[in-house]
């Protein structure tokens, strides 16, 4: 008899992407509500409270051709 478990996981990632067209680049304003909006998202979905910091590594933020990505992503199990 074999001995082992086995699991589905569902990962889910979720982004906001922000133009960075050449020769401009993207703009710090747009960056900055961007990165808001996905702190927001983060905290609501691990139910972490505005007065307790992020980790470090909370966020992702990739730069792409032309537009800079900041991501998080989550897994679940199938049950």
């Amino acid at each position: 008899m074999a001995d082992f478990t086995a699991e589905t996981v569902t990962r889910t990632i979720r982004r906001w992407i922000v133009p960075a067209a050449q020769p401009w680049g993207a703009a710090a304003a747009e960056i900055g509500k961007a990165w808001a909006v996905a702190e927001r998202a983060y905290r609501e979905h691990f139910e972490i409270p505005d007065d307790r910091p992020l980790h470090d590594d909370a966020l992702r933020f990739f730069v792409r051709d032309e537009e800079i990505v900041i991501e998080f992503a989550t897994e679940a199990t199938a049950s």
